[in-house]
């Protein structure tokens, strides 16, 4: 089954989308680690931080994946 032109809109529309949500939770994460003093919390940050990096990484594969790179 072959994708029309409006899935692929939609599916790169999507990608980007998720990719500045991304962002924004990677962004998130960092002030919350800087703003916290408590042990537990700043090891919850540190693996919060580490996973979106992980999820950024991937979704700018996919990105790349379509040529969606002159979109960031």
């Amino acid at each position: 089954m072959k994708k029309t032109r409006e899935q692929d809109v939609n599916a790169r529309q999507q990608l980007l989308d998720d990719l500045h949500q991304t962002k924004n939770a990677l962004e998130a994460a960092y002030s919350n680690f800087e703003n916290v003093i408590d042990p537990d919390l700043i090891d919850c940050y540190t693996y919060e931080i580490y996973a979106v990096q992980k999820r950024y990484k991937f979704l700018l594969e996919q990105a790349r994946q379509m040529d969606l790179q002159a979109f960031f």
